[in-house]
């Protein structure tokens, strides 16, 4: 064990990808509510699919620009690495970000995300809800993408959220708060490692980010007949 002397407190996690991460948890409970529910609540499981599209489009670029613990080239890990962690012989780094487990399980839910928004923007359920897309694209294509979003994406999405919560309850039960690095963004770590850049100008610039992102996705709905 590590005396409190020996750790150091390092800022992991920039408000930005906080605020992503707990919004996008509200958002996808409330598009599996309203999906569920159908009927006059199908117009909120729109808006909160643009909402998660919005999120989701941020991600990508906070991946590529944000906090150095955002960014996806500080968990993207060889083969080897997954091997070595998985055998109980990962680095120290690992515990920093996201470790190679926890990267491999970021990468899904923002494939699968990513699926099911794009396919909910060509789907129809043939009775009053359709994508703003649909008309773009052809018969086929709408009735395969109904079936994935509808029939498929949503249970492989249910089943990694639950994989995701299991994880976080082992970690705690393993003592390594999670959940705490997410609220704070701070951990308390036993390896000297360079901080998230969490300041002023970088959360302004993840505002202009998001609202350019958000704006986008309105406009694609602003494409529904």
């Amino acid at each position: 064990m590590y005396s409190n002397k020996n750790l150091t407190k390092v800022r992991v996690w920039d408000l930005p990808t906080r605020l992503f991460h707990w919004t996008l948890v509200l958002v996808v409970v409330g598009l599996a509510v309203s999906g569920v529910v159908g009927g006059d609540a199908m117009v909120w499981h729109f808006r909160l699919g643009y909402t998660a599209a919005s999120l989701l489009l941020f991600r990508i670029i906070w991946g590529l620009v944000g906090g150095r613990w955002s960014r996806f080239g500080a968990f993207i890990y060889a083969p080897q690495s997954l091997l070595n962690y998985l055998k109980g012989k990962g680095k120290p780094e690992h515990s920093v970000g996201h470790s190679p487990v926890g990267a491999g399980s970021v990468f899904a839910m923002l494939a699968l995300l990513l699926a099911q928004i794009c396919t909910g923007l060509i789907s129809d359920d043939e009775i009053a809800a359709s994508g703003p897309l649909t008309r773009f694209v052809s018969n086929s294509t709408v009735s395969l993408a109904s079936h994935y979003h509808a029939d498929i994406g949503k249970w492989l999405l249910l089943a990694l959220v639950l994989l995701h919560i299991a994880a976080i309850v082992f970690y705690q039960w393993r003592k390594h708060n999670l959940i705490h690095a997410m609220l704070h963004g701070d951990k308390e770590l036993v390896v000297a490692v360079p901080g998230s850049r969490d300041d002023a100008l970088s959360r302004t610039g993840a505002a202009l980010v998001f609202g350019v992102c958000a704006a986008f996705v309105a406009w694609i709905a602003s494409l529904a007949v």
